[in-house]
C-alpha cells in the first residue's frame, strides 16, 4: 500500500488535514443538472418568442417570460396578440412540467439522506483536522464506550473510527466527539481521522485479524511519513499468544482484559483493604500524585552522573523509583550510586508541577545553580 502522494512529509500532512469530500457531493447533486438545463432553456425559448412574436424589448421579454414561467400572475408588461397568447399558455403547461419534475427530484434527493450526510460528515472533518496529539480509536464495542468516559474525564482528545452501519447514531449515543465511519484501517479512514498529527492508536477489535491489519498499517504509514516520533500504539488480545504476536508487530502495549481481571481479583484478596490506591490516584484527573517515564536527553547535564550527585528529589521534590537504560534493562528502586546514562529512562513519582519542573531541569546542558544551596 503506498500512502503517499507527495514525498515530503510536510506535503502530506497538509493533504490529510484538508481532506475533503465535495466530490462526493457534487456527484449527489448530478440528478439536479437536468432541471436546471431544462429551466434555462424554457427561459431562453420564452424569451426569444416575445421578442420574436410581439416586438418586446429584451428587457421586457425576460421579465415576461419569467413571471409566464413562474405563474406568478403579474400580467402583461404590453400588448400580446392572440399568437402570444398561445404561445403564454404553452410556456406555462411547460413551466409546471418543469417545476414539478424537479420537485420529484429533490424530494427523492432528500428521501436518499445521501448529501445530508455527507455535508455532516464535512463538517466533522473540519473539526477533526483541527485536532493535534489525539487518540484514534478503531473499532466500537464496550471497551471503546469505557475508554471514551476515561478519555473525556481527563479531556484526551480521540477519534472513534467504526465500520458498523448507522454509526453515526451509535457514536452519538456515546457521546463520541468526534467519529469517523469506515473501515479503520483503510487509506481514506486514516486520512480522515487525521493520523498523521496523532499521538497515537488503540485498536480494541475483539478479532485478532482486525488488530494485526491495523497495528502493521500504521506501523507501514509512520515509516512512509518519516515521523521522528513513532506512534504508541495499544491493542486488545484475548491471550498470551495474541498479544505477543501483536507486540512482534509493532505494537507498543497489548491489553488482556481476562488477564487484567484476574490480577485485579488477585490483588485484592491478597491486600482487601488497599483498593487499588494507585489505580485511584492515576485514573483521576488531577491526581495529586502521579507517575511518569521521563527519557534523559544525551546534552543533559545529568549523564554520566550518580543519582546522589543530581539531587533531584532537594530540587524538584520527586523520587526516582525506577531506571531504563539503553538496553531496555530496567532498574527498580535504584541506588544513590547508580550512574545516569545517556538516553535512559527515570521512572518517576510526584506532583504534576514537580514533574513539569523535572523535565526542564533534565533538559539543561549545565548545571544548575540549586546545585549551590542542598
Amino acid at each position: 500500500m503506498n500512502f503517499l502522494k507527495d514525498k515530503s512529509p510536510r506535503g502530506w500532512r497538509k493533504s490529510a488535514a484538508k481532506i475533503k469530500i465535495d466530490n462526493q457531493i457534487y456527484e449527489q447533486l448530478k440528478p439536479l443538472r437536468l432541471p436546471l438545463i431544462l429551466l434555462v432553456a424554457i427561459m431562453m425559448v420564452g424569451t426569444v418568442g416575445y421578442i420574436l412574436i410581439d416586438n418586446f424589448t429584451l428587457m421586457d421579454a425576460i421579465y415576461q417570460a419569467g413571471s409566464t414561467f413562474t405563474t406568478v400572475g403579474f400580467g402583461e408588461v404590453g400588448k400580446i396578440s392572440t399568437a402570444g397568447r398561445f404561445f403564454t399558455i404553452g410556456l406555462i403547461v411547460l413551466g409546471f412540467a418543469v417545476f414539478s419534475f424537479s420537485i420529484g427530484v429533490l424530494i427523492d434527493m432528500i428521501n436518499k439522506g445521501v448529501i445530508t450526510k455527507l455535508i455532516k460528515e464535512r463538517r466533522m472533518l473540519q473539526k477533526i483536522a483541527r485536532l493535534k496529539n489525539h487518540f484514534v480509536i478503531c473499532h466500537h464495542n464496550n471497551f471503546t464506550i469505557e475508554l471514551a468516559k476515561q478519555f473525556r474525564q481527563n479531556h484526551i482528545p480521540f477519534v472513534v473510527v467504526d465500520n458498523s452501519p448507522d454509526f453515526e447514531r451509535t457514536a452519538k449515543q456515546n457521546q463520541y466527539p468526534y467519529y469517523i465511519e469506515g473501515e479503520p484501517h483503510t487509506e481514506l479512514s486514516i486520512l480522515k481521522s487525521s493520523l498523521s498529527s496523532a499521538r497515537g492508536v488503540v485498536t480494541l477489535s475483539e478479532h485478532i485479524a482486525d488488530n494485526i491489519t491495523q497495528v502493521v498499517t500504521t506501523r507501514l504509514y509512520e515509516k512512509e511519513l518519516g515521523l521522528k516520533k513513532a506512534f504508541l500504539i495499544m491493542a486488545h488480545a484475548n491471550n498470551d499468544s495474541e498479544a505477543e504476536k501483536l507486540k512482534k508487530l509493532g505494537a507498543d502495549s497489548v491489553v488482556s482484559p481476562s488477564k487484567l481481571v484476574a490480577q485485579r481479583l488477585s490483588a485484592v484478596s491478597l491486600h482487601p483493604d488497599m483498593q487499588n490506591i494507585m489505580e485511584n490516584l492515576l485514573s483521576k484527573k488531577d491526581p495529586p500524585v502521579n507517575i511518569e517515564e521521563v527519557e534523559v536527553p544525551e546534552f543533559s547535564w545529568i549523564v554520566f552522573k550518580k543519582l546522589k550527585e543530581t539531587h533531584l528529589r532537594e530540587i524538584t521534590n520527586v523520587s526516582v523509583v525506577g531506571i531504563v537504560d539503553l538496553n531496555g534493562k530496567f532498574l527498580p528502586m535504584p541506588r544513590g550510586d547508580t550512574i545516569v546514562g545517556t538516553n535512559t529512562k527515570l521512572l518517576i513519582v510526584g506532583t504534576n508541577e514537580s514533574i513539569v519542573n523535572l523535565k526542564r531541569l533534565i533538559r539543561r546542558k549545565t548545571k544548575p545553580e540549586e546545585l549551590k544551596y542542598v
